[in-house]
């Protein structure tokens, strides 16, 4: 008995022991990033539109052009207004002032344009005037309402060093929740999603958008991405008044969307999906091609898809890529090459000609008329400038926007392009 009674004391000592030194050991500080949501009222969201004086260009985003007018998003405020007449003396006249924009898209001299919750359609007939025509409101449902605390408008984020014990629940976890807020371990912090366009045909109706849209028009209709997974029609036969004509859900982590003939072609994470719009109205799902977890704009040229995957996101990959995919069989997309790149954004197809931005990596550009060796066929490597998103507008012009401005070039010779002008961010 003596015996047991010291090895049962024995044994709760060395189990205090390891308890001590395990609560010495496993405390841990770790930064995570806090995720604050913003908040914002209906009556700050819901502002008439109007031009004010020009604004310096600070953090941009989508670019349009329309009827010698490019339209640049600032990021969560509103559009720049440039009068691109003379492309090598831009005149930047104003600026509509929309909370919460990040997308635009026009048509028959109306501009359509999210604002937080609402879609805006905004007659820019007179560009020095332009007037709220139609207010859709809750459209884009992942800026959700509060009574108590009005919509959500974004999050605020915030690095934080935080100390966690070994008897906390969270201990060791990469994501918790904290007073209503997030906190997401700083190297995992790209998994979320961001809080808060693809060209139809360039005429006198209809402008042209970049490879990153979230709006596009074609067959007399809008299409905008609502949120992660869901896409909306509207016929805008009366351009002035559109109408929901159907809600489309086709996959998480939806970003762009490219028309081409009767199909509409959908970037996302996980894939590019691709959609039958000869019923403009209802969108019907036809097929899709799937890769590796990456966020990736779509550029389609008669039966070839180039879809370009990048990391650095909250997509979460590792993967720096262009894809050629044959889209001849729209039931059965086939990949036929793939591409390293250095971290390829958005892209454009003129002719033979690819053009691919490569974020602070510049802007390529690669003779594709043998598909088989496009990496051979580098043609041109702007190196010194920021491209985010590209559009050629002719055979002779491009526009490219980056986090340093906006930039336009003479592409009658492409392995030479020749800035035409350039409009630098402050």
């Amino acid at each position: 008995m003596k015996i047991k009674a010291i090895l049962s004391v024995s044994l709760a000592i060395l189990a205090l022991f390891l308890s001590s030194c395990l609560e010495d050991s496993c405390n841990e500080s770790r930064t995570f990033i806090e995720y604050e949501s913003v908040y914002i009222s209906p009556s700050e969201m819901r502002v008439t539109p109007t031009l004010s004086s020009p604004r310096d260009l600070r953090e941009t985003g989508k670019i349009y052009f329309y009827n010698n007018y490019i339209l640049l998003n600032e990021l969560h405020e509103g559009i720049h207004v440039i009068d691109n007449a003379d492309p090598s003396n831009p005149n930047n006249i104003g600026f509509i002032n929309i909370p919460g924009n990040v997308d635009i898209a026009v048509s028959h001299g109306n501009l359509y344009a999210d604002n937080y919750a609402d879609l805006l359609t905004i007659d820019i007939s007179n560009i020095n005037a332009p007037t709220l025509v139609c207010r859709d409101e809750d459209v884009f449902t992942k800026h959700w309402f509060n009574e108590n605390l009005g919509y959500f408008a974004k999050t605020k984020e915030t690095e934080r060093t935080v100390e966690v014990e070994c008897s906390d629940p969270n201990f060791n976890n990469n994501f918790f929740w904290n007073n209503g807020n997030i906190f997401l371990a700083e190297d995992q912090s790209n998994v979320l999603p961001n809080a808060g366009g693809a060209g139809g045909g360039l005429s006198s109706n209809v402008g042209t958008g970049g490879s990153l849209a979230r709006f596009t028009i074609t067959k007399g209709h809008l299409y905008v991405i609502n949120d992660a997974f869901e896409i909306k029609a509207f016929d805008i036969e009366n351009p002035a008044k559109p109408l929901l004509t159907e809600s489309t859900n086709v996959s998480w982590g939806i970003e762009t969307l490219f028309p081409f003939k009767d199909h509409l072609f959908i970037g996302a994470e996980a894939g590019m999906f691709i959609y039958d719009i000869s019923n403009p109205s209802t969108p019907s799902y036809v097929s899709e091609f799937q890769h590796a977890r990456a966020c990736d704009p779509v550029f389609v040229k008669d039966n070839i898809a180039f879809v370009t995957l990048r990391d650095g996101t909250r997509c979460q990959s590792f993967t720096n890529q262009l894809e050629v995919i044959d889209v001849s069989d729209i039931f059965n997309p086939e990949q036929l090459y793939t591409y390293d790149m250095d971290n390829p954004h958005g892209l454009s197809v003129r002719d033979n000609n690819l053009y691919i931005c490569e974020g602070t990596n510049g802007l390529k550009v690669f003779d594709i008329e043998d598909l088989s060796r496009i990496n051979d066929n580098r043609i041109a490597h702007l190196d010194n400038v920021d491209a985010r998103d590209v559009i050629s507008l002719n055979e002779n012009h491009l526009l490219v926007i980056g986090q340093d401005g906006l930039r336009q070039y003479n592409t009658a010779n492409p392995s030479d392009l020749q800035e035409i002008s350039f409009i630098s961010t402050k």
